[in-house]
């Protein structure tokens, strides 16, 4: 059994976050494989500085063409596919190499004993209520969960409905695949799909610039989205996009799920990620979406 691992990521202009990145799976990776969309910064070089596979092509709106790329690249049968902002501890690590050295029945024995099973389920059950259901009933698990920690504004995010924001990042080559239609798409698993136990740290907003900047390419997919959708100014989608969903959206995120205990921070986040709504609704009606 092969049980090398492959580290795949798409990027573009992440010189900054590249190095910590890579630095925390040199331990764990026997190849590094990135696809760059044509970054005007360093982050090739510092990618060919850590002997990683490199394919520089353009850059997609919907970035997930280029890590369905990376995932094609890799030669390992297990791949743990990462953004430039997400960091592997080393108990993660080790995790991973733990995990992909087992049977398939030792794989099933350890889904039974993680510790926050119920949690990473419950999880599950939501993503799969908003998604469609994940994963195929099979034998093997060809990917797993791994729970996320955000790092928002100085915070890590425990509340809000925010944590564990299961992610799927291990998976077994040819059996996983991005749909490449939305940026927050699931992947497709042809197989069974577990978790592991312990977090993925995602540098996701350290600063409110970086978060705005994020937050605006967002909203520029969702506005896209919106115009395929062919919204309009009708009564009905004016008081639902900017009166309703961010209404329902604050409070289920900052009173129901507790994202006042995450401090000021919880407020900002659910504050933010409401207003998407409105901010994406109206971009969409005067097509103007930033690329």
């Amino acid at each position: 059994m092969n049980n090398k691992l492959s580290v795949v990521l798409a990027t573009f202009n992440e010189e900054l976050n590249l190095p910590e990145c890579l630095d925390s799976v040199k331990g764990i990776a026997s190849e590094i494989v990135i696809v760059d969309g044509g970054s005007q910064d360093k982050t090739v070089e510092v990618a060919r500085s850590y002997g990683a596979s490199i394919l520089v092509t353009d850059n997609p709106p919907i970035f997930h063409i280029n890590k369905q790329k990376a995932l094609d690249m890799a030669k390992n049968s297990w791949i743990l596919q990462l953004d430039a902002d997400e960091r592997i501890s080393p108990e993660l690590g080790n995790e991973i190499l733990h995990v992909i050295s087992l049977s398939d029945d030792q794989m099933e024995e350890y889904q039974k004993n993680l510790s926050k099973r119920d949690l990473f389920f419950r999880h599950q059950n939501l993503l799969e209520e908003r998604d469609g259901t994940i994963g195929v009933k099979s034998s093997t698990y060809q990917a797993f969960f791994i729970p996320r920690l955000n790092y928002f504004l100085g915070r890590y995010l425990k509340y809000g409905g925010v944590y564990p924001d299961g992610v799927i990042r291990l998976v077994k080559k040819g059996n996983v695949h991005f749909p490449c239609i939305s940026v927050h798409e699931q992947m497709e698993v042809n197989g069974k799909v577990g978790w592991l136990e312990n977090d993925l740290i995602h540098k996701d907003s350290p600063t409110f610039a970086r978060y705005l900047a994020r937050n605006n390419k967002y909203i520029s997919l969702l506005a896209l989205e919106l115009r395929e959708k062919e919204v309009n100014k009708n009564p009905l989608s004016v008081i639902n996009y900017m009166l309703i969903l961010p209404t329902v959206w604050f409070l289920t995120t900052f009173i129901r799920h507790k994202g006042f205990l995450d401090s000021w921070q919880g407020f900002i986040f659910s504050l933010f990620s409401s207003l998407r709504f409105p901010r994406a609704y109206l971009r969409a009606l005067k097509y103007e979406v930033v690329s």
